[in-house]
């Protein structure tokens, strides 16, 4: 029995008005009907927090405060879990996970915990993602495999799908990473290329897609036998013929995977949002996205990466060279 009360499903509106609506003198502009969801929390999202805290594992799902927590945890059983503990090296300033200087070292018991929870939850498809850990000589990439491998080991008939930081260049990450066969590799491109220097100033938009063409040249070599995949946010202040360039950018690195979603403010100190993007919109460049040879593009308001991840790449699903990229039209604006 759960040890808290059922709630009832009710409305509610997800994320912070832009910026400008935090003036208590300007009019509030009313969030749009699209951003609503329905809060329910049944017993199987208490079973799943339950597991969560027992195990001392961390998850996006929390930390990230993702809008689709009670969906994930309450009506499917999953979670994405974040390895590395829940301190991150990095400040992006769409994120809501601390940032700060973690404590040394790594959990030697958390592939094992992780993997624990992969095989209570019986989940067929299990999403890994992770903070940044810049302090790591590595960055992580070893314990990344641990657990990659754990879950493996445990859950032979699971997929793994990975989430993974950019390594901050490291030599051999993502050799490390590949090795450990996860049947889905992920790196997120997060945003247009004029948006990094605010949006993850910590990162470079090119160092990103030669980390996802790397990893699509191992494919496409046979040396890795996954798939690749990446996501983007809109709503920070980039335009449609960036959003464009961008699709093109990243099918240019071979990936075979597209999410896009809104992005939503955590908190009133990061930042704030520009435009709410409308689902037809969403929809439009879903379009765009699979007529540049995408296999499958997930694009809507409330979608994020590791959202409904079994149905964008079902595990089992065989793996095949992507269609020819598209060439690059010459950008509608300058980019810098």
């Amino acid at each position: 029995m759960s040890d808290r009360p059922h709630s009832s499903p009710q409305l509610i509106q997800i994320g912070k008005g832009p910026a400008g609506h935090l003036d208590p003198t300007l009019p509030r502009q009313p969030r749009p009907d699209w951003l609503k969801i329905r809060l329910a929390t049944p017993e199987r999202y208490h079973e799943v927090r339950r597991l969560v805290d027992r195990l001392n594992l961390n998850t996006v799902c929390a930390e990230a405060r993702c809008p689709n927590i009670y969906e994930c945890w309450g009506e499917q059983g999953t979670a994405t879990f974040m390895i590395l503990g829940e301190i991150c090296t990095r400040r992006c300033g769409f994120c809501a996970v601390t940032t700060g200087r973690p404590n040394p070292g790594v959990d030697a018991e958390e592939p094992d915990h992780v993997a624990e929870a992969v095989a209570t939850m019986g989940l067929r498809h299990a999403v890994i993602t992770s903070v940044d850990r810049d302090d790591l000589p590595d960055g992580g990439a070893r314990h990344w495999a641990n657990v990659i491998e754990a879950i493996h080991r445990r859950n032979p008939e699971t997929a793994v799908e990975v989430l993974t930081p950019d390594f901050r260049g490291v030599p051999d990450a993502l050799d490390i990473v590949l090795g450990a066969r996860p049947e889905i590799f992920s790196h997120n491109v997060e945003t247009v290329e004029r948006m990094y220097r605010k949006a993850r100033p910590g990162s470079r938009y090119q160092r990103t897609l030669d980390l996802l063409r790397e990893a699509s040249e191992r494919r496409d070599r046979g040396e890795y036998q996954g798939r690749v995949k990446t996501g983007i946010m809109l709503g920070i202040g980039e335009t449609r013929e960036e959003i464009r360039q961008v699709l093109h950018d990243i099918r240019g690195a071979g990936v075979e995977v597209m999410t896009l979603g809104q992005y939503l403010q955590p908190t009133t100190k990061h930042l704030p949002v520009d435009r709410w993007v409308h689902p037809d919109e969403f929809a439009e460049h879903r379009e765009y996205a699979l007529s540049l040879g995408f296999a499958h593009c997930e694009s809507g308001p409330l979608v994020r990466s590791s959202y409904h991840a079994h149905e964008h790449v079902p595990a089992g699903d065989s793996v095949s060279a992507p269609p020819p990229v598209v060439p690059t039209p010459a950008a509608e604006s300058p980019r810098p």
